[in-house]
């Protein structure tokens, strides 16, 4: 089996859990200057590959990967029917917001928009919180830097993951509305789930166990 991890802060925050559950992944894993993606561990039917957090999700779905680590906002996004979240982890804490230029700020009302334009990497998760306000959104699809679309004129608008603030306010931006709060859930291929349930069973048990403990 295969068990797909985001790389960056998530890794950092979900490792104390998979090796609490007794998952020690070989020591190259560790190892910054380390090229390798796909990782043996001490149980020699599982293996554990680092992919982009958006990616997790994709390697999840299409069965290449059987078990992984995704934040809601990525689920929401792809909305894979072949995903099962069973555990919410109970880390990677931050939200999606809408937010937009300080100056725009002090002169708008949320509740008067009917059309707007915004810079973001969720095009779905967007469309489908504007349309339920009855607001229909144009969304610009951005994978990084989207901070700096209002204040270069591709939009008025971004919508992004926010934790502290702190790059928003480093870029003449505030937070003016959350769409919805973000945590990373344990997920699994839903097929495998019929098929390893034995397997993949034992190992939620052990994950939502320390993670109860964490």
């Amino acid at each position: 089996m295969i068990m797909a991890l985001p790389k960056g802060r998530i890794l950092t925050e979900v490792m104390p859990i998979i090796r609490g559950a007794g998952i020690i992944p070989e020591a190259d894993f560790d190892n910054p200057k380390s090229r390798k993606l796909t990782f043996d561990t001490n149980h020699p039917g599982l293996k554990i590959i680092r992919v982009r957090s958006f990616d997790v999700a994709t390697f999840v779905a299409f069965g290449a990967a059987q078990l992984g680590v995704a934040g809601n906002d990525v689920l929401l996004e792809f909305d894979y029917p072949e995903i099962y979240a069973p555990l919410d982890l109970d880390i990677g804490h931050c939200r999606v917001s809408v937010a937009e230029l300080k100056a725009l700020s002090a002169q708008d009302d949320p509740s008067r928009w009917s059309h707007v334009r915004v810079a973001t990497k969720y095009p779905n998760l967007t469309r489908k919180h504007f349309a339920e306000r009855g607001v229909q959104a144009e969304c610009i699809k951005l994978n990084g830097a989207m901070e700096l679309a209002p204040s270069l004129g591709l939009c008025r608008r971004i919508v992004d993951l926010v934790s502290t603030g702190n790059t928003l306010r480093a870029n003449g931006l505030v937070e003016i509305e959350k769409i919805i709060d973000i945590t990373s859930r344990f997920i699994v291929n839903r097929t495998a789930f019929k098929t390893r349930n034995d397997e993949i069973s034992e190992i939620l048990q052990n994950i939502g166990a320390r993670k109860d403990l964490a």
